[in-house]
């Protein structure tokens, strides 16, 4: 990935967010107002509860419930975690160096989606079935679910590679990431304590 704010922003969620991150620089630029980009890959953690890695994952696996997924969960994924993002977002908004610039927050290397929810599973210790949905019926359902039409629209995210490159913020901050192994841990404690499971 790049800093380009337009690219893979072909329609609807992703459109309006190219769009504002254009006009927010913009007024930067002309003075009006002072501001900064963060952005960061698919979130996990405490809270996170409507991303690809948040109850669907989570609780799924804690209940030994089935767990969908979507795209290729054999490439390469960046999961950022939400704690990590929130520390990193405060940083730019208190640096003036970081003022009129898009920023990659650091997230710990990429792994397969399988990976992922086999690290949940491993900590969880249920036996959830793994399902991938089709491309073409999460397709058919957005012409009838307005949140299915939302996955649609992002689904170019999961479909190959997404990896985050967080180089910029690292040589300019420096870059503190939470591992995958300690993370992962955290987010089933906090599902497992909101669900009582």
């Amino acid at each position: 990935m790049t800093d380009n704010i337009i690219e893979g922003a072909a329609a609807g969620k992703s459109k309006v967010r190219a769009e504002m991150a254009r006009r927010i620089l913009l007024a930067h630029r002309n003075g009006k107002v002072r501001a900064v980009i963060g952005r960061a890959s698919d979130f996990y953690g405490p809270g996170v509860t409507t991303s690809a890695m948040g109850d669907r994952v989570f609780r799924a696996a804690l209940k030994g419930s089935s767990i969908d997924l979507l795209g290729d969960i054999d490439t390469p994924h960046t999961y950022t975690f939400i704690d990590d993002f929130a520390r990193d977002l405060i940083m730019l908004g208190e640096r003036d160096e970081a003022l009129g610039e898009v920023w990659h927050t650091p997230s710990a290397p990429a792994i397969s989606t399988r990976q992922f929810v086999q690290k949940v599973i491993e900590i969880t210790k249920t036996e959830p079935k793994v399902r991938v949905a089709p491309k073409l019926l999460v397709l058919v359902m957005g012409l009838f679910d307005p949140m299915m039409r939302e996955i649609g629209e992002v689904l170019y995210q999961f479909e190959g590679s997404f990896i985050l490159d967080h180089s910029k913020f690292e040589s300019a901050f420096g870059s503190d990431v939470t591992p995958l192994d300690a993370g992962i841990p955290h987010a089933v404690a906090w599902f497992r304590a909101r669900d009582n499971l």
